[in-house]
Formats: structure tokens, sequence, C-alpha cells
């Protein structure tokens, strides 16, 4: 009779300190990503369609600077590189108080990308060193979903600053929030790494090559992602929602509900089931919140939009890392984080232009049809990609 051995411990004192870091990170970048296009519409008179520039310039910075920062945090001490950018990152938040006209507004969210980028990719690298492998997926998905709901509570603090004290006490809030996330950094104790040697730069050390049809593939959900935090708040204004923020404290549920089964489904070998139908609840779930104007439906799609997405993203992410052999973890890592930078570019360049064109439901109905596609090409492509290319 064989015994089962006890999974070893997940929340060890480092795991928490990772996650915490990565919350505090998300929660001081997120109190920006519903205040910004309110604040230039309002304040300095952008038109709509125009907001996606500002908005995406941030993503497009991540976009270089991720594959190059996989690159460094296999080559380079993981916790220094995370300090060290995270610091810069959290300085960058002053100048916004410079930020006078559009350029400058631009440059310094630029800027905010490029060490965002080099923050979360050696920070979600540092937590799959502090995570036991047996427990990989629930760990990364639970680290996943601290990020997640600070992207559900940062905008629904951020539209309550904003309205009732304004942008300069939301900068100084997400300063303080930035400082808290360094000490944090300080206290992790990274494990021990063995010497790498420098390797012969090629495009596989930045780009995990093999998984080019689960990145075009995670492009369609992610457009869906980025229309969400810079558009939510104005679509609740424009259909007399009393207080939009409610709709992310209804995404954060979703996705803390998704993560308290997801990970541990994944782990089980069922992440072709977590996938696909995670990709069906976004899509209808995005349809509901474009047709119905009512809190209820507001609420609901709120919900099911974070249940799905809280189930795909840390799935998506695993599709990639067990792809890669050990020593391209950051590799796996930054080409994932680039497929969701992409899609969110795409999804708030694209989506200002539609929300000032035709219109926010129209934006939405697009989200819809994208993520019912997402699962067509998955089935049909993505997944058997993967089957065949797999090392774990």
């Amino acid at each position: 009779m064989d015994i089962q051995q006890p999974k070893p411990k997940l929340w060890t004192l480092n795991y928490f300190n990772v996650c915490m870091v990565n919350f505090l990170m998300a929660c001081s970048f997120n109190l920006l990503m519903p205040s910004i296009p309110l604040y230039i519409t309002e304040q300095m008179g952008v038109p709509q369609s125009q907001t996606g520039i500002v908005l995406a310039s941030y993503a497009i910075a991540l976009m270089f600077v991720r594959p190059f920062s996989g690159y460094m945090v296999d080559l380079f001490s993981r916790k220094k590189i995370l300090l060290i950018s995270f610091a810069c990152y959290v300085l960058i938040f002053f100048g916004y108080f410079y930020a006078t006209t559009i350029l400058i507004f631009i440059i310094v969210r630029f800027m905010h990308g490029v060490t965002w980028g080099l923050s979360t990719v050696s920070s979600s690298t540092l937590a799959i060193d502090v995570t036991p492998s047996e427990r990989r997926a629930e760990g990364i998905g639970f680290y996943g979903t601290f990020m997640n709901v600070a992207m559900a509570i940062g905008p629904f603090i951020a539209i309550h600053i904003y309205n009732n004290y304004g942008f300069q006490i939301l900068l100084w809030s997400a300063i303080s929030m930035g400082i808290l996330g360094i000490i944090a950094v300080m206290l992790i104790r990274a494990p021990e790494r063995p010497k790498v040697e420098r390797e012969k730069i090629s495009l596989d050390r930045f780009f995990l090559v093999k998984g080019w049809p689960i990145f075009l593939n995670q492009l369609l959900p992610t457009f869906a992602w980025g229309t969400i935090g810079p558009f939510v708040a104005q679509y609740g204004k424009e259909i007399s929602i009393p207080n939009a923020g409610i709709f992310f404290l209804f995404w954060a549920g979703g996705i803390i509900v998704s993560r308290i089964f997801a990970g541990k489904l994944v782990d089980k070998g069922k992440i072709h089931l977590v996938n696909t139908t995670a990709m069906l609840i976004v899509a209808a779930a995005f349809g509901v919140f474009a047709l119905y104007h009512n809190i209820y439906a507001f609420c609901t799609a709120g919900l099911f939009i974070g249940v799905g997405f809280g189930m795909m993203f840390p799935a998506l992410q695993t599709l990639y890392i067990n792809m890669a052999h050990n020593n391209q973890r950051g590799t796996a890592n930054s080409t994932y984080l680039v497929g969701f930078d992409l899609g969110l570019a795409l999804g708030m360049l694209i989506g200002g232009y539609i929300s000032g064109h035709f219109s926010f439901e129209t934006l939405f109905l697009v989200s819809s049809g994208l993520c019912l596609l997402s699962t067509i090409v998955y089935r049909l492509f993505s997944m058997k990609v993967f089957e065949r290319k797999r090392l774990r």
C-alpha cells in the first residue's frame, strides 16, 4: 500500500513576501489605470479617440523590455534586479507631477513601462524559485491572484480618491504603496542559484520560439483584458451606474473564487479544460456587459469576467513554463508577459478608437467575439502544439 507523501508547504515567509511585493507594485500602478483617462479627458481636454495613445505608451515600452528582462533574470540575481527596478519604478511616479502636456505624459508613462516590465518579470520568476515544484501551478495561481486583486482594488480606490481628493493625492497614495513594496523586497531571502555561464545570445534566449502559436492565441483574450481598466469607469458613467468602481470589486471576487479551484485542476492535468472553459466564460460575460445596462448585469458580468480571466491567465502561463527548460524560466515568463502586454496595448489603442468613433457597447462586443474566437483557435491549434512540444 502506497503512503501518500504530504505536499511541501506553499505559504512560506519568502513566498508571502514575493506575493506582497506583487500586490503593492500592481496596486500602486493600477491606481492610475482608470484615473488617467478621466484626468486627460476632463482636465487636459484630450479627445476620447486619442486616449488609447497615452494609455498604451507604457504597454509599448513593456514589449521592448520584457524579452531582455527574461534574459537578465536568468543570468543575474533576481532579487537585486527586482530591488533596483522597483526603486526606479517608484521614483518615476514623481514625473506625473510635472506632466503638464500630453507629450510629457506619454514619456513618463513609457518610462514607467520600462521599470514595470523589469520588475514584474524578476518578481514572477522569483516567485517560481520559492514555490515547490509539486505545487507550481497552484503557486503561480495564488501569486497571480495578488496582482489581479490589485488590478481590481486599485481602480476602485482610485475612482474614490480621484473624485474626492484629486489626482495629486492619488499619486502620493501610489508612491506610499511603492515604498512599502520596496521594504517587502528587502525581506525576501532568495534561494541560492548555481552560477550560470553566459550563453551565446540567440532569439530563444529572449523569446520562447516554440511557444509562438500559444503567444498568438493569447493576444485575443488579452485584447479584451486591455479594454477593462481604462474604459469601464467611463462606460459606467455613460450608462448611469452610480459608482462604476463596484465593477472592480466583483471582478476581484471572481478572480479569487477561480483561484480556489483552477490551479489545482491544472496541477491534475486538466489544463486544456481550464483554458477552454475560461475563454467561453469571458466571451459570454463580455456579451452581457455590452448588451444589458443595469447594475445587476454590470456586477454579474464583472464577477464572471474575473472568474474567466482568473482561470485563464495562470493556465496560459503554465503552458509556457512546461514547454521551457529550467534555465529558460525567465524567458518563458517574459514570453507570456510580452503576449499579455501586446494584447493589452492593442486593447487600449484600438479600444480608444472604437469607443471614441463608435461606442463602448461596440468595444465590449468586439472583446466578446475575440474571446470566442480564441476558444476555437486554442482547440484547433494551440492545444496540439503544446502536447507535441511540452517537456513536463
